[in-house]
């Protein structure tokens, strides 16, 4: 597998496990979080109320839709830390589930990419021009497991 790329989206695909949606919990400083997608979006709220209502939100579609409000303050320096947050989250989450590093592990030297029109921040933004920083973060930690 040399260079292929893998892209990865929905859940239900190959590769699901990889996106922020897949139902794998994390503890993170001393409070259990449903889904990376829980954790990275009650991070914009660290220390409020707002973060913890995340943390209880029903689904990772929900934990986004409460992370997205306009209506409560966010913490300053959100778009400055957003990525060491999502690392965070990420590196939890192949850290803490034996299956998931050994999947990362076995996709090699592949280019993982998050093909979605809906994100061409954390994806590609589905024609290949987005930033695809969570692909980058997968293949960063999966760098430092080879290590």
């Amino acid at each position: 597998m040399e260079n292929d790329s893998i892209f990865f989206y929905s859940v239900s695909n190959a590769y699901g496990q990889f996106s922020n949606f897949a139902l794998y919990p994390i503890k993170i400083k001393g409070k259990i979080w449903q889904t990376s997608e829980h954790y990275f979006h009650a991070q914009k709220f660290s220390g409020t109320e707002y973060e913890n209502n995340i943390r209880k939100a029903s689904s990772p579609m929900k934990a986004a839709e409460m992370g997205r409000t306009r209506k409560v303050k966010m913490r300053k320096n959100w778009d400055n830390m957003k990525d060491n947050i999502m690392y965070e989250a990420v590196k939890a989450k192949f850290t803490q589930h034996e299956d998931l590093k050994e999947l990362l592990l076995s996709t090699q030297d592949a280019i993982l990419v998050e093909h979605t029109e809906n994100d061409d921040y954390w994806g590609d933004g589905l024609d290949g021009k987005g930033k695809n920083k969570l692909g980058k973060i997968l293949m960063k930690i999966r760098e430092e497991f080879q290590e």
